[in-house]
């Protein structure tokens, strides 16, 4: 019997939504199964998974390779059981929003003059062309990082080089240390690469605060004849 992560990826195999993924290197040599079996091994002897097998593929399922736009990177999910639901940054938790994304939400709303969103679901972002992608997409409850070296950083690797080579206009939006480092994956001549550090409040060089990174996304993509971002979240 398969496990629930093999059934999610299968699930994702069928969804015709997400063809243009799976022309990925991942999905076709069997990286991707064997991934899934290492983080179905972890949930076999007890481990607790998150996100939820069905949510472990959102980011590329809410948002089409040939439908990208923007690009944002995270790390891996929050480690907190109902926190995450696939994609990076975005938060459906009951609890106060968690500091990196309030963060990021506090520099959108001043930076386009709007109100600070309520709602930590990034879900609208992602319907509109942003890629939400984790350089791991599961993490176990309580142990941050505890999948980053399962292999899915060869996803991660691939689709930002897929993007870069398939699509005419996307911004990279990369946020701290290991989401710079992907920069030399981007072709910077067709594309936008805005660079920062990290919008967590650890982060003691305090330097993703006044970056502008929603309004300079916007006058480049309306600058290539592409319709900008709505990043507010409460209208």
């Amino acid at each position: 019997m398969t496990g629930p992560i093999v059934q999610a990826l299968a699930a994702f195999r069928r969804n015709k939504q997400t063809t243009s993924w799976l022309q990925l290197p991942f999905f076709q040599d069997g990286s991707a199964e064997r991934v899934a079996e290492k983080v179905d091994a972890v949930i076999a002897a007890g481990g607790h998974v998150l996100p939820p097998p069905e949510a472990v593929f959102t980011s590329i399922t809410l948002t089409p390779l040939d439908k990208v736009k923007v690009v944002i990177l995270g790390q891996d999910p929050y480690p907190t059981p109902g926190d995450s639901h696939g994609l990076a940054f975005s938060y459906r938790g009951a609890r106060r929003l968690p500091a990196s994304l309030r963060t990021i939400l506090a520099e959108m709303a001043a930076d386009l003059d709007a109100p600070m969103p309520k709602s930590g679901d990034l879900s609208k972002w992602a319907k509109q062309g942003v890629l939400l992608i984790n350089t791991a997409l599961t993490v176990e409850a309580g142990k941050s990082g505890a999948h980053m070296k399962f292999g899915w950083s060869d996803l991660v690797d691939q689709a930002i080089a897929a993007i870069s080579a398939q699509q005419p206009a996307v911004v990279f939006l990369l946020w701290g240390g290991p989401a710079r480092k992907r920069a030399a994956l981007v072709d910077s001549a067709k594309h936008l690469v805005i660079e920062s550090g990290h919008p967590s409040p650890l982060n003691r060089l305090n330097d993703f605060k006044g970056t502008k990174p929603f309004s300079r996304a916007n006058a480049w993509l309306v600058g290539k004849g592409l319709k900008p971002i709505d990043w507010r979240l409460d209208t």
